[in-house]
């Protein structure tokens, strides 16, 4: 929408002016964009739909009143109600849809909030809101919630069960959160099971495919006519082709299925040029139009006049007419085509389903012609919609081309001619005179240019003004001639001849005409002559601004006497008739405005008639019309005739009363369309059949239209006279119904009937009530206080007065019917005694609900359930509420099963246990099927194969995985900038699911995501790539046999298909794909000639060519034509004697037999040739690559490393890494950055602060009720542990009786919380724990001793309730990463010791390998890296910093250690090709000599390694023994077996620090790692992995799955499992020798208690051994705690507590040991002073 929109109102006198005029000009501004425009058709309201807000103006744009509708709290994704949406936040309200709903003034307003909700507001006063509920779930959404998505409707009837129904239709594009429906039908009042706006017709047809909205509709306009509804829209064909086309379809008014769907696609102009519709109107054109389209110049149809613009050129435009009868007819012949001729006409095809992926033949019925009119509505065993091929698009001629995008349209006829109005994108209406040639003849006035003009234009009630509707202001113009002054003379000069003019009081101006003998000769060929004329003053002698205009005379007879026409040039008549004697006298010439048109006339006044009385008429009844008739005196003793278009043709003559009135006898009129209608009288001259000027405009209603019982007619305006007549029971004018009563009888004072109640909604409610029902019939009252009493069964049921609807409807909430079953009538009391029963009866009865399926479904939620049982349908969809636990499930169907589809499952335990599946009827009513639902992990996303396709589609993905049979729907969904593509499944079982890739549309140009949606799970497939189109050069070789091969060329075919995907076909027939390279295909062509041309042609039309024919996935290539060549026919002229023939069979099948060996033989020869020369050449380069590399030696590798030295990183930048690398911030952490974000000014009280808090965590009451509290410990278990349980020996072993409770069993009541907690997850446990290292770094005896009571708490878990082998595997845990910490610390010393020795001297010169296709960033970093290898990598240069110089290019290529990155490369761009696969799988074994050599390179690298870290006589870290101890001891006391305590060791050391190391080498070391190196270290990890299991390791021959990770034993194993299954037992030993003397070399130190003093022991963190069995205390770790960022942990600690700090000040308050130590008083001064509040401290 325009930023500004805003609306014009001027008075558009249909005049001859060309100029501007000046104007005085009203004017109101909206402050938001206005979006639509209605106006009320009964009292000419205007209505004003902008953003935000609803605007209520007069006629004349005088604001009467305003609604606000925005902005709202909501989300995109929010469903309503948006109380029940998060993330929710004010967005503006764009207004999507208004409609006048005259019957019951209302105004249907539709926005773009809460998923397009609509309401319903007062049309007198919107700011009223009569209707709005946001509780009824998606059948009620209507609009779209996407700014660039259009909605049109229109006003129409519904019938059902002999009810009528006002509904409005609406036609809605595609949004990607709307629902599919293109039209839907809503009902304007509760029915039954239905609700105001829900969509009552269930059309699957007329709807986008879920998820593929490929069609990209642009409605622009709903219209109704002769019992059809009309949409107008654009859209395009499909997904891969953007170019728009314009469709009319049509659908029959009382259709309830909308099998009568079709679709007309409209052309604009040569070749379609004009494709995209902007706007159109519906009008009936004038005689003068009417006469160029048709020969009679009798036209009954209505005309659809269209602008559209060129997807070309948006500023080129066009306007177009289309007759509606021309558009019926081309519908009709669509119809008959497909219903009777196979969907042919003239035998093409021209008839399309869209919406549809059927592929198969659907015009397939045979009905009778001279039958199709009874289906011309369709039929449910008929196919629909239907849609015109383009071949048999309605065409129309441009009528007018402009510069400039056309915006609006709208259409009037005056004195039999046509007028368009043309408002373009520069704000300006344009005025065309519609004729066989239509020109422009003038603009609209007005203060509008710059200024978009939209399409909404229209004509005011008396079709005398012109609504514009543009970008800025509300204006108002009323053009006024100039002033003269009082000196000044005002001349007309027509050609030579000047007339002094007059200008009268009322800005009337007059002057003279020239005689007619100075009148120009009328041309033979017509019956007119133009001239201009042109007013002066006289004493400037210059024109006045604005008067020029041009004049016609017409001459209807060239005698002198007869009347001579004024005709402007845009085709008004100006009536003037010769008054002079025998011709010669002058004549008088003015200008009449009367707000219409401009008329010329004799005399000084303009004549017409106004003023009629009365304003109200009544149908059916005769009352005689009075009116005035002024400035007749041209006209005296004239007849005048009256007449409408109501009056059927009819015309009356008008009778003369007193002066200046006249009357008319009346008329009775019949209408039956609305309670009231305005018409407009005509008076015309009866001589001359020329209509005069005429306001007599007035109401004619009709008493019985939506009055249909005595209360409805009663509560009528008493205006109307509307009484009930008894005998004919019935709402009538009040004279109708006394002459019926013949006078006897006054039927005002008639008492209404007792109330009849037809129906009521629902019939079945629980037994306890609580439920709302409805009850509907006739006079129920006429005021809600009418309603007295209601029963329903007998028992009470409260009156809902905010929902009564006058005499028809009441609503009512039922009471308890008791513990029992029962039923009864309803029974309604109003005022008067009158009751009302119902023959229908309401039964009490409760829902019993027995079986849910499925049973189980993913924790994401989308699972659509069915609950069954008895008496489900009780109440109505609203009272039903469905909770699956405590997960609220959207109820989609109700009846006797209820449907709804599961939300989201919140809770960390998974799977869940079964749940039960509650349903609560209304307020009381509670029924629960136990044990029936169970939420299970969410599906499991292996792998994808392939991992690309081209943008063509249609490349069938595999996706594998697990837990896919809880999927029920499943769709591949592409996401670039601006576009979405969508793919349902094709196949799918609990491990895989298959889809075929989307289209996407290549000309984009953009990044594509690719995700698939799971029922309401979503998972992004990573790696996924879109790669363009692939190129075909045109086939050089046409001429083809059995025997030869097909070789088709061009680029790209690699990149995202195979071999065994791609298809050919040549002719009809397919060929195989034998090979397929990035830049070839060899095909093998068909054993025999093809019989058809191509796969789609059936007729054998050129059988000596033959299409080629391509198809990777969806997109398919004709590549050229190929032509079998011709042989030779053995002659068969000689006939051969009988005696021979047998002889010669013989050898004509022997020939036959060896003739098609050879040819066998001859492809395969050629075939095998192709493939070995390409293999000989790739053999022999490798080979050479592969010499090369066994000739490198172990120096070759360690000379690299001459004169360098181990770049180890500094203990801070050690810990950095460790702790906090792997977060989700990385590098740019706050505790890697140290940087805090506080004012200077506050430094120092946050650091005093800090200081404090450090001092508080130190406190252990305060700690431990901080971790509990935040892991959901209430403070009353707390004191329970503190209280009552006892710390026996046997439970805590004397081990932490200092913190005042046992902590062994309280900390397993926290640790289970704590796993439980929803808002403390992995990542954030794994932080925590690093945060508490740091902050606790100085004082590593009190972490000690808080670590090893977790871990005691753990173990305690895991033996008793788990499996005890899977401790200390992970680090999900704070204990657990607590451990990986506090092992970092110990060990930073001991890994400083190791060393690895690198002998050897650098070679004088460095080669760096570099290659053609690097750029010049990747030789730089090539360079770089072995130039300045000795340096750490954070000392080396970066790319940008240096300059590529001269540089010696050497051919030969030499390979080092790992496969290159280009070969792998190319390997990998002709994956999937079979002739490459077995070339690689050929090839691949070389490189097995090439890995060993690399391995026997890195051998003794590794084996120092291993022998550093595992072999006995290394210095053995105290507190690995002491750990190991430990370990040693609870498995003792909980009898755990040897390989459960190996497991553990293993898992404390090598799997929690040692492979740590290893694989990232970038936390220990001031190096880069790069992929290889990774990938190869990573191999050394598991290897050292398997050293340290007790299981064997059964190996075997290489696997297929070269240089791949896998499983050892069984079947094949992975070449790395082979590369060092030899040396695993070598490792083992060590690993167990090891351990062994990790038991034993400090077994014979001093004995110290682990009960009571292993905490202090563990404090002296930072000692080592000195090889004699003593130790060392170093005071290296005291320094390093002033290093680290420990202010900066505190502050993130506090975090924290911030957010649990009203918990734990209450908890603090409750505990004495803190209220001893005043830890409430100090937390509160931390919380001051670091969040800066003020407190009453």
């Amino acid at each position: 929408m325009a930023s500004w929109v805003s609306l014009l109102l001027f008075l558009f006198c249909k005049s001859l002016a060309r100029a501007q005029e000046s104007t005085n000009i009203l004017e109101y501004t909206s402050e938001t964009p206005i979006n639509n425009v209605v106006q009320d058709p009964q009292t000419g309201r205007i209505y004003l739909g902008a953003v935000n807000t609803i605007f209520q103006l007069g006629a004349s744009l005088k604001l009467q009143a305003r609604a606000e509708t925005g902005p709202k709290e909501d989300a995109r994704t929010c469903t309503p109600p948006a109380s029940a949406c998060q993330d929710t936040k004010p967005m503006p309200n764009l207004n999507k849809l208004l409609l006048v709903h005259p019957s019951n003034g209302t105004l249907i307003v539709c926005g773009s909030r809460y998923r397009g909700i609509c309401s319903l507001r007062n049309l007198t006063n919107v700011e009223e809101q009569v209707y709005y509920r946001d509780s009824n779930g998606e059948r009620t959404y209507v609009a779209s919630i996407e700014d660039n998505v259009n909605v049109v409707g229109v006003m129409s009837t519904y019938i059902r069960e002999g009810h009528t129904f006002s509904v409005f239709v609406v036609g809605k594009g595609y949004g990607s959160l709307d629902s599919t429906k293109l039209i839907s039908t809503r009902i304007l009042q509760d029915f039954r099971e239905w609700v105001v706006f829900e969509s009552i017709i269930e059309a699957s047809t007329v709807q986008t495919t879920p998820f593929v909205p490929k069609y990209l509709h642009d409605f622009r306009l709903a219209f109704k006519e002769d019992g059809f509804v009309y949409f107008l829209f654009s859209r395009t064909l499909d997904g891969t082709d953007n170019k728009n086309l314009t469709f009319v379809s049509r659908l029959c008014e009382d259709d309830h299925h909308y099998y009568s769907h079709t679709e007309l696609q409209l052309n604009c102009g040569l070749n379609n040029r004009y494709n995209k519709v902007q706007a159109a109107y519906v009008a009936s054109p004038g005689t003068e139009l009417a006469r160029v389209m048709t020969d009679s110049g009798k036209y009954e149809n209505k005309v659809l006049f269209m602008v559209a613009s060129s997807d070309e050129d948006e500023n080129d435009s066009a306007l177009c007419m289309y007759p509606l009868n021309l558009i019926n007819e081309r519908l009709v012949d669509i119809i008959s085509a497909c219903y009777s001729d196979s969907g042919k006409i003239g035998g093409f095809p021209a008839v399309d389903i869209p919406y549809s992926s059927k592929t198969d033949e659907f015009c397939t019925s045979r009905i009778a012609k001279d039958t199709l009119e009874q289906f011309k509505c369709g039929a449910d065993f008929l196919p629909s919609p239907l849609a015109s091929k383009p071949k048999f698009a309605l065409q129309a001629d441009t009528v007018l081309t402009t510069k400039g995008l056309l915006t609006a349209v709208a259409v009037a006829v005056e004195n039999e001619h046509t007028i368009a109005f043309l408002g373009n994108n520069q704000g300006e209406v344009l005025k065309v005179h519609l004729t066989a040639e239509a020109h422009v003849y003038s603009k609209a006035p007005g203060d509008t240019m710059g200024e978009k003009v939209n399409k909404n234009l229209f004509f005011d009630l008396s079709q005398s003004h012109l609504y514009i509707t543009t970008e800025k202001k509300v204006l108002i113009h009323i053009p006024s001639l100039p002033f003269i002054g009082s000196s000044d003379r005002l001349m007309c000069i027509i050609k030579s001849f000047q007339s002094e003019g007059t200008m009268s009081g009322s800005g009337q101006v007059s002057c003279d005409l020239p005689s007619p003998s100075l009148i120009p000769q009328t041309p033979e060929n017509q019956g007119y002559s133009d001239k201009d004329l042109n007013p002066f003053i006289s004493h400037t002698s210059s024109m006045v601004q604005g008067m020029a205009m041009s004049i016609c005379l017409v001459h209807t007879c060239k005698t002198n006497d007869n009347p001579i026409g004024l005709r402007g040039r845009d085709g008004h008549d100006i009536s003037q008739r010769d008054r002079g004697a025998g011709g010669a006298g002058v004549q008088l010439l003015q200008l009449c405005r009367d707000g219409e048109e401009i008329r010329k006339h004799t005399g000084a006044r303009c004549p017409q008639f106004e003023n009629p009385d009365p304003g109200l008429i009544p149908v059916g009844y005769k009352i005689p019309i009075s009116f005035e008739g002024i400035n007749l005196d041209l006209y005296e003793g004239r007849v005048f005739t009256i007449g409408t278009e109501l009056m059927r043709n009819v015309e009356e003559e008008v009778n003369i009363g007193e002066v200046q009135f006249y009357t008319f006898s009346g008329f009775s009129f019949s209408y039956d369309k609305s309670p009231e209608t305005n018409v407009l009288f005509y008076v015309k001259d009866k001589e001359s059949g020329k209509k005069m000027d005429s306001t007599l405009n007035v109401t004619l209603y009709n008493c019985s239209m939506g009055r249909e019982d005595c209360s409805l007619c009663k509560n009528a305006d008493p205006k109307y006279k509307c009484v009930w007549c008894a005998k004919q029971k019935a709402c009538v004018y009040e004279m109708l119904c006394k002459s019926d009563q013949q006078g006897f009888h006054d039927p005002s004072s008639t008492e209404c009937p007792d109330p009849q109640i037809t129906d009521i909604l629902p019939r079945f409610g629980p037994l306890r009530g609580g439920i709302s029902i409805t009850i509907r019939g006739s006079n129920l009252g006429i005021r809600k206080e009418d309603i007295k009493r209601i029963t329903v069964a007998g028992q009470p049921c409260i009156h809902q007065e905010e929902k009564y609807s006058v005499s028809t409807s009441v609503v009512c909430e039922i009471g308890s019917s008791g513990t029992k079953a029962k039923w009864g009538q309803v029974e309604v009391e109003v005022n008067g005694g009158k009751k009302g029963i119902s023959s229908l009866v309401f039964t009490y009865r409760d829902p019993i609900p027995q079986m849910v399926t499925p049973s189980r479904g993913p924790k994401a939620g989308g699972t659509l359930i069915t609950i069954s049982g008895q008496f489900l349908d009780t109440g109505s969809k609203d009272d039903v509420h469905v909770t699956i636990g405590t997960v609220d499930c959207t109820v989609e169907h109700f009846g006797r099963e209820i449907t709804c589809r599961t939300g989201e499952y919140r809770t960390d335990k998974v799977p869940s246990d079964l749940l039960p599946v509650t349903l609560t009827y209304g307020r009381s009513t509670v029924t629960t099927v136990p044990s029936a639902f169970r939420f299970l992990e969410n599906p499991i996303v292996l792998d994808h194969q392939p991992k690309g396709s081209f943008v063509c589609g249609g490349r069938n993905i595999v996706v594998t995985g697990s837990g896919f049979d809880l999927i029920q729907t499943a769709v591949m969904m592409v996401q670039g900038d601006n576009m979405k593509a969508y793919e349902d499944y094709h196949e799918k079982n609990d491990t895989v699911i298959q889809f075929r890739s989307p289209t996407v549309n290549e000309s984009l140009n953009q990044h594509f995501r690719t995700y698939i949606h799971l029922d309401n799970w979503v998972k992004e497939l990573k790696p996924f790539d879109y790669h363009q189109n692939p190129v075909f050069d045109k086939l050089t070789k046409n001429v083809i046999n059995e025997a030869s091969i097909i070789i088709v060329t061009g680029r790209g075919f690699s990149r995202a298909m195979t071999a065994k995907e791609a298809q050919a076909f040549v002719g009809d027939v397919p060929c195989l794909v034998n090979t397929l390279q990035d830049d070839k295909l060899f095909l093998d062509p068909p054993s025999t000639p093809p019989r058809a041309r191509s796969r789609r042609q059936r007729r054998d039309t050129r059988p000596e060519l033959l299409d080629l024919m391509i198809k990777f996935g969806k997109g398919e290539w004709l590549v050229g034509l190929v032509q079998y060549e011709k042989k030779n026919d053995l002659s068969l002229y000689i006939i051969i004697p009988a005696v021979v023939v047998p002889m010669l069979l013989i050898i004509a099948i022997s020939v036959y037999c060896y003739r098609r060996k050879s040819q066998q033989a001859e492809r395969e020869y050629e075939k095998v040739k192709h493939q070995l020369e390409n293999l000989e050449e790739s053999v022999r380069d490798r080979c050479k690559k592969e010499f090369t590399d066994l000739m490198i030696e172990m120096e070759d590798h360690t000379n690299e490393l001459s004169e360098g030295r181990i770049p180890f990183l500094d203990y801070k930048t050690y810990t950095d890494r460790v702790f906090f690398l792997p977060s989700k911030d990385g590098a740019n952490d706050v505790m890697i950055t140290g940087k805090l974000d506080i004012p200077e000014a506050r430094r120092a009280t946050v650091t005093q602060a800090l200081n404090q808090f450090s001092n508080l965590l130190n406190s252990k009451t305060f700690l431990i009720n901080v971790i509990m509290l935040h892991v959901g410990v209430s403070w009353t278990d707390q004191l329970r542990i503190q209280t009552d349980y006892v710390c026996t020996e046997q439970c805590c072993k004397g081990l932490t009786k200092r913190l005042g409770f046992c902590l062994n069993h309280s900390r397993c009541a926290f640790i289970r919380t704590l796993e439980r907690s929803h808002d403390f997850n992995a990542r954030a446990k794994v932080y925590f724990a690093s945060l508490l290292t740091v902050a606790l770094h100085g004082k590593l005896e009190y972490y000690t001793d808080i670590m090893r009571t977790l871990l005691l708490e753990l173990m305690e878990e895991y033996v008793h309730s788990k499996n005890p082998k899977l401790m200390l595997r992970r680090s999900e845990t704070v204990v657990e990463r607590m451990l990986c910490n506090w092992m970092s610390i110990c060990l930073y010393q001991f890994l400083k010791t190791l060393q690895v020795l690198v002998h050897g001297e650098g070679p004088d010169v460095t080669p760096v390998k570099v290659l053609n296709c690097d750029t010049i960033s990747q030789v730089k970093e090539k360079i770089i890296e072995q130039v300045y290898r000795n340096l750490p990598y954070s000392q080396r240069p970066k790319v940008e910093s240096v300059t590529l110089g001269n540089a010696l290019l050497d051919d030969d290529k030499v390979f080092h250690l790992v496969r290159p990155a280009d070969e792998l490369d190319e390997i990998k761009s002709k994956r999937g090709s079979i002739k490459d696969k077995s070339m690689t799988k050929a090839i691949t074994e070389i490189y097995l000599t090439r890995l060993l050599s690399v391995k026997g390179t890195l051998q003794q690298f590794v084996d120092d390694f291993f022998r550093s870290v595992l072999c006995s006589g290394a210095v053995v870290p105290p507190a690995v023994k002491y750990f190991f101890d430990f370990l040693d001891e609870q498995a003792q006391k909980h009898s755990v077996d040897d390989e459960t305590i190996h497991i553990w060791k293993t898992n404390s050391l090598p799997l929690r620090f040692w492979v740590n190391i290893l694989k990232n080498p970038h936390f220990t070391f001031d190096v880069h790692v790069s992929e290889v190196v990774d990938a190869s270290l990573s191999v050394i990890a598991q290897t050292f992995m398997d050293a340290c299991t007790k299981s064997e390791h059964k190996l075997s021959r290489v696997s297929g799955n070269r240089g791949g990770g896998g499983g050892g034993g069984g079947g094949d194993s992975p070449s790395n499992k082979l590369l060092y299954a030899k040396e695993i037992s070598t490792y083992k030993k060590m690993v167990d020798d090891g351990l062994i003397y990790f038991d034993s070399f400090l077994k014979n130190l001093v004995k110290i208690s682990l009960q009571t003093s292993w905490p202090a022991l563990i404090s002296v963190h930072c000692v080592y051994c000195d090889g004699h069995g003593k130790f060392v205390q170093s005071t290296l770790f005291n320094s390093h705690t002033d290093k680290l960022n420990t202010q900066v942990a505190l502050h993130q600690l506090y975090q924290y507590a911030s957010k649990y700090y009203d918990g734990i000040i209450a908890s603090l308050d409750e505990d004495p040991a803190a209220q001893s130590k005043q830890l409430t008083l100090r937390l509160q001064q931390i919380a001051a002073a670091l969040e800066n509040k003020v407190t009453d401290l």
